[in-house]
């Protein structure tokens, strides 16, 4: 299934290539910047009924832009970036469906066990989302923290997934060496995603055409959803049309419901 995004950074809805989130200033790159505030976003996702999309704040000064999309979607929407411990229930409370953690449970290149113990004592497993989001290294997939910059000890393989769904209700995998270039999806990455993992994933990370959807349903073994960000036209591409992913959701419904 296709799942919407609104990336928010400097309080604007952007797409950046994932890659570059560094703080040096200069560094960044990015596709779009969009003259639309997040809310807009967040409203038309829920005209057209998409489930399980995210916010993610891509640094400071985005909570308000962020608040104001679960205002217009309440328990619609996901949200991440900057989440930890003490703030994971307001978020809650402010109609986010599910947190999404990454660097506050993987830190100083580890994963802190003891913090996702009491993050999920707090809020419980069904409303976390973990982000796996990962890069490539020695022929291997890695986590990565900290803007996607930093490498953690913990690899992506049936072991880990396995056991890091113990502990949440879903993945959201960016796939960072991909994610911005619109230049195709990892296949291999969501392969291993479909094979490996127990829970639902969400992947996101060059996709470039609609075909893409229907690669990720069939390579990721009906487990994986689909983000597509930069190639959409309501962020400025040309891969795909945002009303063609609506319909394409719409017949894969339909189609399951034929199916139950």
């Amino acid at each position: 299934m296709f799942r919407p995004c609104i990336d928010l950074h400097e309080g604007k809805v952007k797409q950046i290539v994932g890659g570059s989130l560094e703080s040096k200033e200069g560094e960044l790159r990015t596709n779009f910047v969009s003259n639309k505030p997040a809310a807009w976003f967040a409203e038309m996702y829920r005209r057209d009924d998409l489930k399980g999309g995210h916010v993610i704040m891509l640094g400071p000064g985005n909570d308000e832009q962020a608040r104001s999309c679960l205002q217009a979607y309440p328990a619609g929407l996901q949200v991440g970036g900057g989440i930890n411990q003490n703030n994971a229930r307001c978020w809650l409370d402010a109609g986010a469906s599910h947190v999404i953690v990454t660097s506050w449970v993987f830190h100083g290149g580890k994963l802190d066990l003891a913090r996702l113990a009491s993050l999920v004592g707090q809020i419980g497993r069904d409303r976390l989302v973990l982000d796996l989001s990962c890069r490539k290294r020695d022929g291997a997939y890695f986590v990565v923290s900290d803007r996607w910059q930093k490498f953690t000890d913990v690899m992506l393989d049936a072991a880990s997934l396995e056991n890091l769904a113990k502990s949440c209700a879903e993945f959201l995998i960016h796939a960072v060496d991909v994610e911005g270039l619109c230049r195709g999806i990892d296949e291999e990455l969501v392969s291993k995603l479909g094979a490996w993992s127990p829970i639902s994933c969400t992947y996101a990370g060059g996709a470039n055409s609609l075909r893409d959807l229907e690669r990720v349903s069939q390579l990721g073994n009906r487990q994986v959803d689909l983000t597509i960000g930069s190639a959409l036209d309501i962020f400025g591409g040309t891969g795909v049309r945002y009303a063609d992913a609506v319909a394409f959701n719409r017949r894969r419904a339909t189609t399951q419901t034929g199916k139950a």
